[in-house]
């Protein structure tokens, strides 16, 4: 008897495990050239191409498979160790079924049982099995790639394979069935004949084809339970094949172990150019949506993914291997616009538009000093003061405005918009003009500007007054006057936003701002005594509650 237990590691079988290990690192080649993102993070950055790297990973397989005691084994470890090297969905890349394929008929038996020192009467010592296919056309149907994926599932090579169904109403499926090497049953036109003809011919299978040793039974309907029930106690390996949805299930009969297999193609990957235009149009799309000029990076990726069914990571790793997914906004200024407060902190993009002129005429002498210098060093030598400061801030949102067909922005745009026309972040020009606060604080304080909390995000907007301030202050000549003033800035502050208080600090700083004296200097001059605070608390315009340690207004 021909031994089925043989090592594999004569010189026959080194030359032919060379082979074999030369086939899978072509094969991985491929991958990495075509589809990067199915090879593992750590092996996707490896020059595979590199014959030192090559002969590393040929000498490894050799190693590995060489343990092997039998064929069976060896295809099974073969998987395994791929699984090491590929995403597990790269299993069921045309390429990776092949390869397996490929892999099955160089099997030396095989090759032993069909050469010519076997003589031809001698049939009875040809043991090799073979696997049989039966398909229920009308119930089931699987494309070549399927197929060949069958193939790597099986432990003999798929000779027979047998195809029932109506084929009068089928259209043209017998003739790409026959042209693949299916013998075509025909039955009668009526509910479930191809079920109970494929169920009469199935259980004679092991007297039609005596070297059969597996077979496929291929429909989602239920009622060919005890058929493979049947097959399996003439002692075949059944394999229940059935679709759910876009997956094909292979279930083992004798093991209980279930393959999954999906039918759905893998999507093409884009030539670099169309990825642009891609990107292109989903960021205008959602700019007409959303009419909101920037859009994160976050929400393109999730639009890119749904539209496309790819991760831009996925292009990104093929076309620029070790970069990241906003390496294609930053290293494209011609194609796309950034923001980014800080490096870690949420990217926006826009499209660049060749033909868009960012250029905001100045409303007033002051900003159209700031506005009309290139020059950064020009710019940064004109803010030296805090009013220097919210004049420039206050160029950088008109512009904004100007761009869209927003008013209110989140502040980090802002900030980020400062840092690329000043060459320094917000927080170091606030440190060298000794402004105390956060950016938002220092927002609050300018009267030209509106933050509001929306969404856990603060946005800031241009701040339109109801009443010049040069009317609420020409006459403050009594308590009742002051009180009416007070009255009228908190209105200005509380207009549009959801929070009705106020930190009675931020309403001492806007009257400083459009009094020019502080509060408490005005308070003397109409003969106050006390705080500013007890002076609140004492008018019936307004209310006053404590929050920690600080003490907010609100109107009564």
């Amino acid at each position: 008897m021909l031994n089925h237990e043989r090592p594999l590691t004569t010189t026959y079988d080194s030359v032919l495990l060379n082979k074999i290990a030369s086939q899978i690192c072509q094969a991985i080649i491929i991958i990495q050239q075509q589809q990067p993102e199915f090879l593992l993070e750590k092996y996707r950055k490896v020059q595979w191409q590199n014959q030192a790297n090559q002969s590393a990973l040929n000498a490894k397989f050799v190693e590995l498979l060489s343990q092997t005691r039998t064929w069976e084994e060896l295809i099974k470890k073969l998987q395994l160790y791929l699984k090491a090297i590929l995403a597990t969905e790269a299993l069921n890349l045309p390429i990776i079924s092949e390869l397996i394929f490929k892999i099955r008929q160089q099997n030396p038996l095989q090759a032993e049982l069909n050469s010519s020192l076997i003589p031809p009467f001698m049939p009875s010592l040809v043991t090799l099995g073979i696997t049989v296919l039966l398909l229920d056309a009308e119930n089931l149907q699987l494309s070549t790639n399927t197929e060949k994926f069958l193939t790597t599932i099986c432990n003999f090579p798929l000779q027979v394979k047998i195809a029932f169904a109506n084929w009068s109403n089928r259209g043209k499926l017998d003739v790409e069935l026959h042209e693949r090497g299916y013998d075509l049953i025909h039955v009668p036109a009526g509910r479930d004949n191809a079920d109970g003809k494929m169920i009469a011919f199935g259980a004679s299978i092991h007297e039609l084809y005596p070297n059969a040793k597996e077979v496929f039974v291929c429909s989602s309907d239920k009622v060919m339970t005890n058929l493979c029930n049947n097959l399996q106690q003439h002692g075949l390996i059944v394999y229940q094949v059935s679709q759910h949805g876009e997956n094909i299930n292979i279930f083992n009969n004798s093991t209980g172990e279930t393959t999954i297999h999906s039918v759905k193609p893998l999507p093409e990957i884009p030539s670099f150019e169309q990825f642009i235009l891609q990107l292109k149009k989903i960021i205008k799309d959602e700019q007409n949506l959303t009419a909101s000029y920037w859009i994160k990076l976050s929400q393109i990726s999730k639009l890119y993914k749904i539209k496309y069914h790819l991760n831009i990571s996925h292009i990104v790793s093929k076309y620029l291997p070790g970069k990241r997914d906003r390496d294609i906004f930053i290293n494209h200024p011609a194609d796309f616009v950034i923001h980014q407060i800080d490096d870690m902190g949420e990217l926006y993009v826009t499209v660049f538009e060749h033909n868009q002129n960012y250029q905001i005429q100045p409303k007033n002498i002051g900003i159209s000093k700031l506005e009309n210098n290139n020059s950064k060093s020009e710019l940064l030598s004109k803010i030296t003061t805090p009013l220097h400061l919210e004049a420039a801030l206050k160029m950088i949102l008109e512009e904004l405005i100007n761009e869209s067909n927003q008013n209110s922005f989140d502040i980090s745009i802002l900030a980020s918009k400062f840092k690329q026309k000043y060459g320094k972040t917000i927080t170091n020009q606030l440190k060298q003009l000794q402004i105390s606060g956060t950016f938002i604080k220092f927002l609050q304080s300018c009267s030209y500007f509106q933050v509001q909390l929306q969404n856990n995000k603060w946005e800031v907007n241009k701040f339109a007054p109801c009443i010049p301030s040069s009317v609420l202050l020409s006459g403050i000549n009594s308590v009742a006057d002051l009180e009416q003033t007070l009255k009228m800035i908190l209105v200005e502050l509380t207009q549009g936003s959801k929070n009705i208080y106020i930190d009675i600090g931020l309403l001492g700083i806007k009257f400083n701002q459009k009094s020019g004296k502080p509060i408490t200097k005005q308070m003397k001059e109409l003969q106050i005594s006390g705080s500013f605070l007890k002076f609140l608390q004492s008018c019936s315009s307004f209310q006053i509650q404590q929050k920690g340690n600080k003490f907010q207004v609100s109107l009564s």
